[in-house]
């Protein structure tokens, strides 16, 4: 993912980046037909009606996301501009917004990275998209294992990343895989995860209240919807958050995410609550065998974009930085040209 992998987990050249998510969503709509815009629950609660109304996307069409000229595609091809691959990677990649990743377990330096993100984004009218992932535990000690020793510093941290939001206007992205992967740790363990979780939507909400919360929700081959909407709401969401984010790092079809995160917000039953999508590699969609470590011939999905044109669904985004591995190429985190290239063909 951003700096790490992903468990279980095309564009033409002829179109623009909004031609390309306008026929998306077209298609998408058609597929998903009333289910996009009126959702049916199996059993109402008492006095809930037999309905559920998904809200419109809550960001205006066009909004433009922040391009931060100094993430990992950027900073290599400053360093390799005579590389056949540069023009390209460039154009496609370093160009194109995506999202910040904050790892750093020092408080002070990770308040200091976040302002100086959202203050860049604001000085251009651009809208940030952070990625707070350094919850105790991180990745079960897999590819992108590390995070904060233990919750009291965990609370620390998010507290000091909430404060570099501030005032500013941004989205964040809570802890990838924290929800997805919960039953690697004890039970203590899982009970500590969602308290961290639920005391960060709360310092979010407090110390950054112009922020959207997307709490990470795995994706469509990860946990069924009614499992993965008890451990959200068990986080917090109900009280804290503003939605949910899909499909980060991984490569599945929007379509596929699209149902899913429909899904999860019907057993939610919270209108104000949208989903986002990380479309960075899913243009080809994801492998026969649904490899999730640095699969060979992906590509780069829809282009950042708000105007997805499905109630319920908020943004496609590109949260993983397109060209950083997953653990299996290269060290997690690490960029590898060669990847990135492939991503563009």
């Amino acid at each position: 993912m951003g700096p790490k992998g992903r468990r279980t987990g095309r564009r033409s050249p002829l179109l623009t980046g909004r031609g390309i998510a306008q026929l998306l969503a077209l298609a998408l709509v058609a597929e998903v037909a009333t289910a996009a815009t009126v959702l049916h629950p199996g059993a109402a609660r008492p006095g809930e009606g037999s309905v559920f109304h998904l809200a419109k996307p809550y960001f205006p069409a066009s909004t433009r996301f922040y391009t931060d000229p100094d993430n990992p595609a950027a900073q290599w091809v400053r360093g390799n501009a005579h590389d056949r691959r540069a023009a390209v990677i460039r154009k496609r990649i370093a160009d194109q917004p995506q999202a910040a990743w904050f790892t750093d377990t020092d408080q002070g330096r990770v308040e200091s990275q976040v302002r100086g993100v959202v203050r860049a984004a604001r000085a251009r009218g651009r809208l940030p998209v952070l990625v707070a992932y350094a919850i105790p535990q991180r990745d079960c000690g897999k590819h992108s294992s590390g995070g904060m020793a233990d919750l009291s510093g965990y609370r620390d941290w998010i507290g000091g990343f909430a404060r570099g939001i501030g005032a500013s206007r941004a989205v964040v992205i809570l802890e990838p895989d924290a929800l997805a992967h919960l039953t690697c740790l004890k039970r203590r363990q899982q009970g500590q995860r969602y308290a961290a979780l639920t005391h960060a939507g709360r310092e979010l909400r407090k110390r950054a209240p112009h922020a959207r919360i997307y709490y990470d929700s795995g994706n469509s081959r990860w946990l069924p919807a009614p499992v993965m909407a008890e451990r959200l709401k068990r986080a917090g969401i109900d009280r804290y958050g503003d939605g949910i984010a899909l499909n980060v790092s991984n490569f599945n079809a929007t379509r596929d995410e699209v149902r899913y995160g429909l899904s999860v917000l019907r057993e939610l039953r919270r209108p104000r609550l949208g989903a986002v999508i990380d479309t960075s590699r899913n243009g080809a969609g994801p492998t026969r065998d649904h490899r999730f470590c640095d699969p060979p011939g992906r590509r780069l999905g829809t282009p950042p974009t708000a105007r997805t044109g499905i109630p319920g669904i908020d943004a496609y985004l590109w949260v993983k930085q397109p060209g950083q591995a997953d653990g299996c190429a290269a060290t997690a985190g690490l960029f590898v040209p060669g990847y990135a290239f492939g991503l563009t063909r």
